[in-house]
Order: structure tokens, then C-alpha cells, then sequence
């Protein structure tokens, strides 16, 4: 067998440590998956537990814990708009770090009205029942290609508010960043962050293997920013538009291209109901099973 150059043995070296640090994620409703997700994903891989509007935050937390005796690193999202009385939510956090969970990523919500006193990540954090807690690291979400209905100033503010927060309670935090078509937009964006004096770690958020289709919806749904509209007016012509990328392996591979790699610690996959496709596709990268192109700048995941 003829044997890979050393710089595209090395290139693959990193893409398997890379994504061997990869998370994906479920809902309570899929827990029945966490026994074959135990043969597909490195033991200690993290699982997040998303609070979609159909579940409780009960139900949330006992997925999670769930997760967590998996031999996962369970984490629940907590929605402030969700949760309908600061009890609720102190009730949480001593459940969940009474079984080992010690992280979680917090998150504002979709909902035009809370349903409770808590309408922003800000006023939970300000709350000090997270702090008051045993959770040790929070993860809160980035948008390097903004949000829908939010303007970058109050993004901006928000992201240095939880910096501040971090910095001093020396909780250890990160950023989550939510998925996207634009593969430049998380490059464009580490300037910024720079700018602003935020030095989170990132996690890259990217959309697992699924149909072109459906990725789209769930883009609409959580109200991806410019990309979406520019892919909404070439879909006859994605692959001819170089800042594009509809695959994962379009993103890993310009994560591998920044050049300050250090700043993303791992990529985070949002698998839309196809937690196990996307964990088999983690799988046979980890184990080795994927092809680059001469140029080194594409990849293919061997079946």
C-alpha cells in the first residue's frame, strides 16, 4: 500500500484528534439511543440534552442524568424563557450535580414571552443560583453570522457581559456557536471576538450528515443569518460558491484551515434527530476510515 506524504499523515492525525473531541446531541426523546451510542463515541465524549419546546425541564434533566451514567459528560441545555420559577431551576442544578453533572450550556430561548421572571442567559446568570451551585463549567451561544431580530450591538454587549461574569467568578466558560452555511464565518468572526475582549474557548457548532432539505428548515427555525439567504437564492448553484459549505465535512476541513486552530477546542454537532447518523459519521473518522483529496483541502468518509 502506498503510504500518505508526511504532511497528509499529519493533516489526518489532526482531523482524528479534532474529532475525537466532537459533541452531539439529543432530546429526551431519544435517550433509547445512548446504549449504541456507546460503541460509536469515545467514552467521556459529551452529550448535550436539548430542552425542545415539547419537554420539560424535568424531562431534561432526566435524560441528562441518564447521559451521565452512560459514562457521557452529560449536558442540559437550561432555557431561561422556560424555566417558571427560580426554585424550579435551583431544584435543577441540585439534581443534576448531585449525580455528576458539572456542566451545562445556557441559553436564552425561541419563545416571543417567558415564562417566567428570567428572559435572557444574563438574568439566570445574574441570579446567582448557577454560581450558588456545583456546576463547574457553562456554556453559553456564540452567532458569527448573527441572529435573527437581534442586532450585533446587543450581541456584542451580551457575549462581553458573560465574559465579565466568568472572569469574576472564575467559572470556567465557553462558547457554543451556532451552525451555519458561510464555512468563513467563524474565521471572520475570531477578530471580533479579539475586539471585544472576549477569549472564551469555541466549540464550532456545525449540522450534522443530514438532507439538504432539512437543514435548511431547521435554519429557518432558528434563524441562521445571511448565508441562509444567499443559499436560498443559488440552490442550483452551492457548490460553485466558494464561502458556502451543506456538509460537515466542508466545515471540519476549513476548521482545519484557521490560523489560529487553538481558539476552537472541538467541534459540537447538532444532529436535527439524527443523533446516531451523526455519531456513525464521527466514528469512522476517529477510526481512521475517511480519504483527502491530493490538495488536501476536502475529505471523504469511507463507508
Amino acid at each position: 500500500m502506498k503510504s500518505l506524504p508526511a504532511h497528509s499523515t499529519l493533516l489526518k492525525e489532526r482531523l482524528i484528534a479534532f474529532m475525537g473531541k466532537a459533541s452531539v446531541e439529543i432530546t429526551s426523546s431519544e435517550q433509547n439511543h445512548l446504549p449504541p451510542l456507546r460503541d460509536l463515541l469515545p467514552r467521556g465524549s459529551t452529550v448535550y440534552v436539548s430542552h425542545v419546546p415539547s419537554a420539560t425541564l424535568a424531562q431534561v434533566v432526566k435524560t441528562a442524568l441518564a447521559v451521565q451514567a452512560a459514562g457521557f459528560q452529560a449536558t442540559p441545555h437550561i432555557v431561561a424563557r422556560r424555566i417558571n420559577y427560580p426554585e424550579t431551576l435551583r431544584t435543577a442544578l441540585a439534581e443534576l450535580t448531585a449525580h455528576g453533572v458539572e456542566q451545562v450550556l445556557l441559553v436564552a430561548g425561541d419563545t416571543e414571552h417567558p415564562v417566567g421572571e428570567f428572559e435572557s442567559t444574563l438574568d439566570v446568570l445574574a441570579s446567582g443560583l448557577i454560581e450558588k451551585s456545583a456546576i463547574k463549567r457553562i456554556g453559553v451561544a456564540g452567532y458569527p453570522e448573527g441572529q435573527r431580530g437581534l442586532g450585533q450591538s446587543l450581541l456584542w454587549n451580551a457575549l462581553k457581559a458573560k465574559q465579565a461574569f466568568a472572569d469574576r467568578t472564575g467559572l470556567a466558560m465557553f462558547i457554543v456557536t451556532q451552525f451555519g452555511f458561510n464555512s468563513n464565518a467563524l474565521r471572520d468572526w475570531e477578530p471580533e471576538l479579539v475586539r471585544h475582549e472576549v477569549h472564551l474557548p469555541i466549540l464550532a457548532g456545525i449540522a450534522g450528515p443530514v438532507p439538504l432539505s432539512k437543514l435548511i428548515k431547521f435554519a429557518m427555525r432558528c434563524g441562521i443569518g445571511a448565508s441562509l439567504r444567499t443559499v436560498m437564492r443559488n440552490l442550483s448553484a452551492i457548490s460553485t460558491i466558494a464561502e458556502l459549505a451543506t456538509t460537515p465535512e466542508q466545515h471540519v476541513m476549513r476548521l482545519m484551515q484557521l490560523p489560529s486552530p487553538a481558539r476552537v477546542v472541538a467541534p459540537h454537532f447538532f444532529c436535527f434527530g439524527g443523533v446516531l447518523q451523526t455519531a456513525r459519521w464521527i466514528n469512522r473518522i476517529v477510526s481512521g476510515h475517511f480519504v483527502l483529496d491530493a490538495e488536501e483541502t476536502k475529505f471523504w468518509v469511507e463507508q
